[in-house]
C-alpha cells in the first residue's frame, strides 16, 4: 500500500500500471481497496489504476465521510494529490454512488464511468440499519447474507464477512446511512461520458434492474450482467468483471487516441 497526504490526512491506496487512461476505483460500504485486487493485478498493462481507501477505511486515517458528496470531494482531492486530472472513475456499491456524484459534480474530470453493483438510488433496508445500530454482529450477518451470492465459495464468504465485521464501530452503519439518502435518479441522464454498468445476476442488494436503469438513462451505456455472482461481483467473478472493464477501456482508447 502507498499513502498520500490529502488535505493533511494520510490516505492509503493501491496502484498498478502507468499508461493512459488513468482509472480510479472506489470501494463500497465497510470496504477498502482490497476489493479491487484482481483488477489492479490484471489491468495494469492497459491503464494506470489507482484504488483508494476512503477516510476511516482500510489503511486511511480520519473519519468516514458522512455524505456521498463529501466522499466525492475527498476523491477529487486525492486525485489532485496524485497529479491526476481527467480519469475513468469507477466504484462498487457505495463507491458507485461516489463515482456517480463525481461524474455529475466534476464532469470535466471524467473520461469514463464504471458502475459496479450499484444504483442511482440506494435505499437501505430499515431492519438492516436498526440491527447495525443495536446488534452489530447480527447486522453484519444480515448484510453479508444479502451481499454474497449463493454460489460464492465458503472461503470467500468467510473472508468478506470477516473484513466487514472488523471495521471500527460506526463505519458500516455510517456508510449505509449515507447510501440511504443518495438519489440521483432524476439527474443521471445528464452524464455524457462512456459508461459501463456491471452487476451480478444474483445480486440482492442492487439487483440487475438497477444497472439496466443506467443503460436506459445514460446514452450509449453498456450493461453487463454476470451469471453466478452476487453483490461483490468483482470479487466473486473477478475474471469476468475484469474482462468487461478491459474491453471498456479498450473502447475508450479507440475513441480517444493516447496522448
Amino acid at each position: 500500500m502507498r499513502t498520500v497526504s490529502v488535505n493533511g490526512l494520510a490516505v492509503a491506496y493501491a496502484a498498478s500500471g502507468a499508461r493512459a487512461p488513468a482509472v480510479c476505483l472506489v470501494h463500497g460500504t465497510g470496504g477498502s481497496s482490497a476489493v479491487w485486487a484482481h483488477q489492479l493485478e490484471n489491468l495494469g498493462d492497459v491503464a494506470q489504476v489507482v484504488a483508494v481507501d476512503l477516510p476511516g477505511h482500510g489503511g486511511s486515517g480520519g473519519s468516514i465521510p458522512k455524505r456521498i458528496e463529501d466522499a466525492a470531494a475527498v476523491v477529487a482531492a486525492f486525485l489532485d494529490a496524485l497529479g491526476l486530472g481527467r480519469v475513468v472513475i469507477g466504484g462498487h456499491s457505495m463507491g458507485g454512488a461516489i463515482a456517480q456524484h463525481f461524474a455529475l459534480a466534476y464532469p470535466d474530470r471524467v473520461q469514463g464511468l464504471i458502475l459496479v453493483g450499484t444504483g442511482a438510488r440506494l435505499r437501505v433496508l430499515p431492519r438492516l440499519l436498526e440491527l447495525l445500530a443495536s446488534d452489530y454482529a447480527q447486522g453484519v450477518d444480515l448484510l453479508m447474507s444479502l451481499a454474497i451470492g449463493p454460489e460464492a465459495p465458503d472461503e470467500l464468504r468467510t473472508s468478506l464477512h470477516r473484513s466487514t465485521a472488523n471495521n471500527p464501530p460506526g463505519v458500516v452503519l455510517g456508510d449505509l446511512t449515507a447510501c440511504d439518502v443518495f438519489d440521483v435518479m432524476s439527474r443521471i441522464a445528464t452524464v455524457q461520458v462512456p459508461t459501463l454498468a456491471i452487476c451480478g445476476a444474483q445480486d440482492r442488494l442492487t439487483p440487475p434492474k438497477y444497472s439496466r436503469f443506467f443503460g436506459e438513462r445514460i446514452a450509449g451505456a453498456r450493461v453487463v450482467v454476470v451469471p453466478g455472482a452476487g453483490h461483490y461481483v468483482q470479487v466473486e467473478k473477478p475474471r469476468e468483471t475484469t474482462a468487461a472493464i478491459r474491453e471498456f477501456l479498450g473502447g475508450l482508447e479507440r475513441r480517444t487516441p493516447r496522448e
